[in-house]
């Protein structure tokens, strides 16, 4: 066998295999006694049907079969052996190869087209995002602690709306004569009457029941990003709705908070033994800064690639990818719809890919198993009761073992190795740019993200 390439250009080739008789001769051979034995032949007893007839019957099919074993492990194999980067993977170049018979030729010979991966070069002098950092203030934690009293409160549904209370219903848009726009924003909506920025839009709802309507303003009743999060919109869309809505109330519910106690403490920070509010906050304020923490270096990490993109520069084997991708497709995609979706599509995809492989060159930013175990496992210890009589080893060989057991199915991990990555990335991104640190207000933040998610 003889196994050649052809560099086509910078980044595509034709990799040429000859595959002669003897290669695959003596697998065809033990093939076809295997079927001898097994065959049963009218006119001949089981096993006992003549070589001859064996190979007129069977040899075609097994030359192929033992001829495409050999060319995909040889192909591959080549590919390893000369350290070929390539993209996607080959694809067989059947204008040059022609028609295949197995049945009268002994010697073949193969072609397939594919394409190198292109070499990035990082230029991180291109980048100039800063790492954000989020002022923690009293009002923060204390909007910290009215959360955690209403999560864990007690939950009623009255009949009827008052002061504070969570209102469901039907909502629509309506039109300047106050009638329901055609066409127009409809949605189940859910919101807190403390979320509202104008009391006396608020105050419309006491005393409503089921079934009542309320006609508000929703600019003037809330934020966009309460818009957002309240009317399930998306951004761009809730910065523009200034429309009156209508809701038709389907129903309410009122919690009561919980105290702030023991209680409440050990129910939050299970085994820290907090025993005052002073102490609670702190604990909270903890939280709240690493949980901000995490939230500003994913940012960066989007703001560094998206700055890293705007200036990739390395040449791309476009056709060979388009008809690669083609290939893998299903019959709804077309080379038609792939060239019409290239541009805002695929190339980004595959830069995005071309970027991370680079970046992994640098360092290993890709999780390996033994680190998506090692988390799983930290988490299974934190809410882990220790079985009776089991020492601090065998307590760490359970936990050890059940982790590796979660940790098989990625569905199961997915989160945790896209966290894994996301750390992984701003290790990398800090290490090289050792990035200037903002101080900015939540407010500013999520301003940022936003837009950073528009882009």
């Amino acid at each position: 066998m003889n196994i050649s390439r052809e560099n086509l250009g910078d980044l595509d080739l034709c990799i040429k295999i000859e595959i002669a008789e003897n290669d695959y001769a003596e697998k065809v051979t033990k093939k076809l006694k295997e079927y001898q034995h097994k065959a049963t032949v009218p006119g001949f007893r089981k096993g006992m049907a003549p070589m001859g007839l064996i190979q007129r019957m069977y040899k075609p099919a097994v030359v192929g079969d033992a001829v495409q074993d050999l060319l995909s492990e040889s192909l591959y194999k080549y590919i390893e052996d000369e350290k070929l980067e390539i993209v996607g993977s080959p694809l067989s170049n059947d204008d040059k190869t022609g028609s295949i018979d197995f049945a009268h030729a002994t010697d073949f010979t193969f072609y397939f087209d594919a394409a190198l991966a292109p070499q990035v070069n990082i230029d991180w002098s291109t980048v100039d995002a800063k790492l954000c950092s989020i002022k923690l203030t009293a009002k923060d934690v204390d909007a910290q602690v009215q959360d955690i009293q209403n999560r864990f409160g007690k939950f009623d549904t009255p009949e009827v709306i008052g002061e504070g209370d969570y209102v469901y219903g039907k909502a629509v848009e309506l039109d300047k004569e106050g009638n329901e726009k055609a066409e127009g924003w409809n949605s189940f909506v859910s919101f807190p009457l403390s979320d509202m920025k104008d009391p006396e839009i608020a105050s419309l709802f006491y005393g409503k029941k089921a079934e009542e309507t309320v006609v508000f303003n929703a600019a003037k009743a809330f934020t966009p990003s309460q818009i957002e999060k309240n009317f399930r919109m998306d951004n761009a869309t809730a910065k523009k709705f200034k429309s009156d809505i209508k809701v038709t109330i389907s129903g309410s519910s009122h919690i009561s908070p919980a105290e702030l106690n023991e209680e409440l403490f050990e129910k939050v920070f299970p085994g820290e033994g907090i025993n005052d509010v002073e102490k609670f906050r702190k604990a909270l304020s903890a939280q709240i800064e690493k949980a901000n923490d995490e939230q500003c270096q994913l940012l960066y990490v989007s703001q560094v690639r998206k700055q890293l993109l705007d200036h990739f520069d390395a040449p791309i084997p476009e056709a060979f990818l388009k008809r690669w991708i083609l290939s893998r497709s299903d019959k709804d995609v077309t080379a038609e719809s792939i060239e019409n979706e290239w541009a805002d599509k695929y190339l980004p995809s595959l830069k995005w890919e071309f970027l991370d492989s680079a970046l992994n060159k640098i360092k290993n930013i890709e999780p390996t198993q033994n680190d998506i175990v090692d988390y799983v496992k930290d988490i299974l210890r934190k809410n882990d009761t220790p079985k009776e009589g089991e020492d601090d080893k065998q307590a760490d060989e359970r936990l050890e073992q059940a982790a590796r057991t979660i940790a098989q199915d990625r569905k199961n991990v997915q989160q945790i190795v896209d966290k894994l990555y996301v750390d992984n990335t701003f290790a990398l991104f800090k290490e090289q740019l050792n990035p200037e640190v903002e101080k900015v207000t939540a407010k500013e933040f999520n301003e940022r993200a936003n837009t950073d998610k528009e882009q």
